[in-house]
């Protein structure tokens, strides 16, 4: 593995947002949902495509607090485009299991 130092960890924009609105993003090339996140007054409202269909329902993700990356260029899949990043953990088969918080904190917040 190789190591970085904080200023190359600073340069990764980790915040926390609510998932306002989900959508099953029918034209994903693999299951797929597309998800509105708020991250707070400074960023607002972000679009992201996430495979999180194994262990999530959209309606078990509206209001969950999720771990974001922020400062990705935007991508463009199928019709739709993906601002940030909703990160997780692959289980044992590949399946994402979200990374969120422990208690609830102010959207837009960074991980430190």
């Amino acid at each position: 593995m190789q190591t970085i130092d904080y200023k190359d960890f600073d340069k990764i924009e980790l915040r926390v947002g609510t998932i306002m609105k989900v959508e099953r993003f029918e034209k994903a090339r693999k299951p797929a949902y597309k998800i509105w996140i708020d991250l707070g007054k400074e960023f607002g409202l972000k679009k992201s495509s996430a495979q999180v269909t194994f262990y999530y329902k959209p309606e078990e993700l509206i209001g969950r607090q999720v771990v974001c990356v922020c400062n990705f260029a935007p991508r463009q899949i199928a019709d739709f485009m993906s601002e940030i990043l909703v990160t997780g953990f692959s289980d044992e088969e590949g399946n994402i299991i979200l990374a969120s918080v422990e208690r609830k904190v102010p959207n837009g917040a960074r991980l430190h």
